[in-house]
């Protein structure tokens, strides 16, 4: 737990798996989404066998056209031939959960365990939407997605405010320090269908985020099952109570998924304010080099974004992160992207201990290149979240750092629990160029943090020139 510098909510769930505030092993973090694919396999597959039971229960009961009934064994036979029920990969689901959770409570086994679960082919038998919060659980959402192999989609929703697109749906996060939320799904039938929708965020305390992003979808694009996963899931009984009413006024199915439940009660009102946000001595001489990977991820051109100060901001987005949303049939090409990009910078790492650092909504595609860049790498990411931090014994968050986002300069982000001399070198993921200077508020703090190297990589070509402090440029 840590004390939130916001007077909307006070507290925060400070995730050891999710990847934001703390530092963990990537594998851990994309092995929570993971699980939660495994719950929803696991309750699609019960869903499917209870209709298989209602279906069976009515064929008993009918007759056929020669006035005899089929037996129930001919129709479980018939059904068996393409059902789940009978399909192993339920099983191997069942198998892989134990190792799954042990690795998250662990840390020990996670990369085998999700190499074991993304080896298993889920096939959800109907059409799937997947939708992750921003920011802090676009990665977690991404990674709950792509086990599904076949009829699933995923987008983000993001604080981007991209001009010449409409978004599919907008709703505000009520508790949040940045409460817009746009939906930008290109992909005709994500949103505007009838498939179930899977609304994926690390963190369920009251519900009213779901219940915003819910009727939103519903007034424009009803149907009839939404699936709620997360990590937490603290509702108490009034707020599950509010979802039976969302239920019964709307005539839909809720069903919420999560690795954890239980309740929690906030007493007080706590009134804090950030301590100053000092930097220790920069050391003007740690190199920095700028690497852009635009060969290596295709991009999505024409489309401006325009931040908090009207500035327009040119430079491409890359096409699959889930902003703009992707399919199955894309996850391929994806995954061929980051493996290139894991294998050169896994080339490039000069120590043996490596932070790879994502930005914002930008934090999936940076985790899995962690992930493929070898032994001794951890991964978090920068923040707009204020935290309050304390050295005091059992805190979750005991340093921190702000400075203005280098997409949006309107915007302060936030950078925490990173030690001094804890790591050799770090990697500074971007998913696009940026203007000359605004990273350098980022590069100040990091030059107080003891690297002897630091990486900016840029997932995109090189827009605008950016220099600063001796950079160095591919």
């Amino acid at each position: 737990m840590a004390a939130r510098i916001n007077p909307k909510r006070s507290f925060l769930f400070v995730s050891k798996v999710l990847g934001k505030h703390l530092a963990v092993d990537p594998y851990v973090s994309l092995l929570s989404g993971a699980a939660l694919s495994l719950l929803l396999y696991r309750e699609l597959h019960a869903a499917q066998a209870k209709e298989y039971a209602k279906q069976s229960a009515s064929d008993e009961q009918t007759p056929d056209i020669h006035g005899t009934r089929s037996s129930q064994t001919d129709v479980e036979l018939e059904y068996s031939e393409d059902d789940e029920t009978v399909n192993p990969t339920t099983d191997v689901v069942e198998s892989l959960l134990p190792s799954v959770l042990r690795a998250l409570t662990t840390g020990e086994g996670a990369k085998e365990a999700y190499e074991q679960l993304m080896d298993v082919q889920l096939e959800a038998k109907q059409p799937l939407s997947f939708i992750g919060f921003a920011e802090t659980a676009t990665a977690l959402g991404h990674s709950m997605y792509a086990p599904f192999r076949n009829e699933a989609t995923y987008v983000h929703t993001t604080r981007h405010h991209i001009p010449d697109l409409t978004p599919m749906i907008q709703f505000e996060e009520e508790h949040s320090h940045a409460v817009a939320h746009r939906c930008y799904a290109q992909q005709e039938g994500m949103i505007d269908g009838t498939q179930s929708i899977v609304l994926v965020d690390d963190e369920i305390t009251t519900g009213k985020t779901t219940l915003n992003i819910i009727r939103a979808i519903h007034e424009q694009y009803p149907r009839q099952t939404y699936y709620v996963a997360s990590l937490l899931d603290w509702r108490s009984a009034e707020h599950v109570q509010r979802y039976a009413e969302l239920e019964q006024e709307l005539n839909i199915d809720i069903v919420p998924l999560s690795l954890i439940k239980g309740n929690i009660a906030v007493e007080g009102q706590a009134a804090l304010t950030h301590p100053p946000f000092m930097l220790e001595e920069i050391d003007e001489q740690v190199p920095v080099e700028w690497i852009y990977l635009d060969h290596t991820f295709q991009q999505l051109h024409d489309h401006a974004s325009v931040d908090g100060l009207e500035q327009v901001h040119a430079s491409p987005f890359v096409k699959h992160t889930g902003r703009f949303g992707l399919a199955s049939a894309d996850n391929e090409r994806l995954d061929h992207s980051i493996t290139s990009a894991g294998r050169r910078l896994r080339e490039i790492r000069s120590g043996e201990r490596t932070l790879c650092l994502g930005t914002e909504e930008f934090m999936y595609v940076p985790m899995r290149i962690g992930a493929e860049m070898g032994e001794g790498v951890s991964y978090h990411s920068t923040t707009r979240s204020p935290v309050y931090r304390t050295e005091a014994p059992d805190y979750a968050i005991h340093s921190g750092y702000v400075f203005h986002s280098a997409e949006d300069r309107s915007v302060s982000n936030y950078v925490y629990n990173i030690p001094r001399h804890g790591y050799d070198d770090v990697f500074v993921f971007l998913e696009r160029d940026v203007r000359s200077g605004h990273l350098d508020e980022l590069m100040d703090v990091l030059r107080t943090r003891g690297f002897r190297q630091i990486h900016v990589v840029v997932c995109g070509p090189q827009v605008e020139q950016v220099d600063g402090k001796g950079n160095v440029h591919e």
